[in-house]
């Protein structure tokens, strides 16, 4: 049996979608647990085809990837994995690393501060999402179920993948209220599967 019962069942649901391909992985060198500064032992990304081509960057360790831990049975952990997923440029040949930089942030607020991320919920970031391009209007996101991988069940409970969605300023506002659903809904005509496009301006118009 697999002394990472719950990483193999996020493997296995990677592997219902991707085959047998190769994704970047990026590892720790110090576990949270022993002190070290990410709470992600691991974020694997991977090259997506379409419809339209982006990177999906999928997490390891809000979940209880090695032994049970928690009191409760039917949630794994948390209760969920972090998921990105970026527009790929045709010339990039691998993956910008600030998703990882900001998955691994948000896992730290959540383990610091006990306080959780649902489907729906919102969040305003000090800046651009993505640091490295100041001129970028993606300066909030909201969370939702990435629309590929769902939810799945592993040795130590049930897990969900937890999608960040990048959104502008205008968009934040208007799903403030409980208008997440409705905010996502109207992105996706324009962005299949939740993808992140930093170049983007606002598609909604307050």
């Amino acid at each position: 049996m697999s002394d990472a019962p719950g990483w193999a069942a996020i493997d296995g649901a990677l592997r219902q979608l991707y085959r047998d391909m190769t994704p970047f992985h990026l590892g720790t060198k110090q576990p949270w647990a022993l002190g070290g500064p990410d709470p992600l032992d691991g974020i694997s990304i991977y090259a997506h085809g379409g419809p339209v081509p982006h990177w999906h960057y999928v997490g390891y360790g809000m979940s209880e990837l090695y032994e049970k831990e928690s009191e409760d049975p039917a949630v794994s952990g948390w209760g969920f994995e972090f998921t990105v997923r970026l527009l790929r440029r045709p010339d990039e040949a691998q993956p910008p690393m600030w998703p990882a930089q900001l998955m691994q942030k948000l896992g730290r607020y959540v383990f610091d501060s006990g306080k959780w991320f649902e489907p729906g919920h919102t969040m305003k970031a000090s800046g651009p999402l993505a640091t490295d391009r100041p001129d970028s209007a993606i300066r909030a996101m909201a969370f939702t179920v990435d629309p590929e991988l769902g939810e799945i069940d592993t040795p130590h409970g049930e897990l969900r993948f937890l999608q960040i969605v990048g959104l502008t300023m205008k968009e934040y506002q208007a799903a403030l209220g409980g208008n997440t659903a409705a905010v996502l809904d109207h992105l996706a005509r324009y962005l299949p599967l939740y993808v992140t496009d930093v170049d983007r301006e606002a598609l909604i118009r307050l």
